[in-house]
């Protein structure tokens, strides 16, 4: 099944989830800071919405809460987003890994555990 393309609050609400473990939508919200905490209703709408696209599951009712739960995976999600980069500049990395490079963010140790996993990838068979 494909991966639900998520938005930014969206991707917020998960990784309270992932944090946390199975939440209530009050316990979601309380994990924004509090200076830039969406409110409840927003909160709740997001994660309804998020259900339909089944990003998130209700695991169970306490009381008139429901806790949800997340139902893809942190590395799943982190895939489909720089898939949606990628498809952006045409399939290339090039223009990333060039704007990495230039602002610092990419370090000589970042590019030495890139050429270990190409290296294990092309052991198991798995590179071109």
């Amino acid at each position: 099944m494909p991966q639900p393309k998520l938005s930014k609050l969206e991707m917020q609400i998960m990784e309270a989830l992932w944090k946390s473990g199975a939440c209530s939508i009050r316990e979601i919200q309380e994990a924004f800071p509090e200076r830039h905490r969406p409110a409840y209703t927003t909160i709740q709408t997001t994660v309804y919405r998020m259900e339909a696209k089944r990003a998130v599951r209700r695991v169970k009712k306490i009381g008139n809460a429901h806790i949800f739960e997340a139902t893809v995976s942190r590395h799943a999600a982190q895939g489909r987003l720089i898939d949606d980069l990628l498809a952006f500049f045409g399939g290339s990395t090039q223009p990333l890994m060039c704007h990495l490079v230039e602002s610092h963010r990419l370090t000589l140790q970042d590019v030495r555990e890139a050429e270990k996993a190409i290296r294990e990838l092309s052991r198991k068979g798995k590179t071109t």
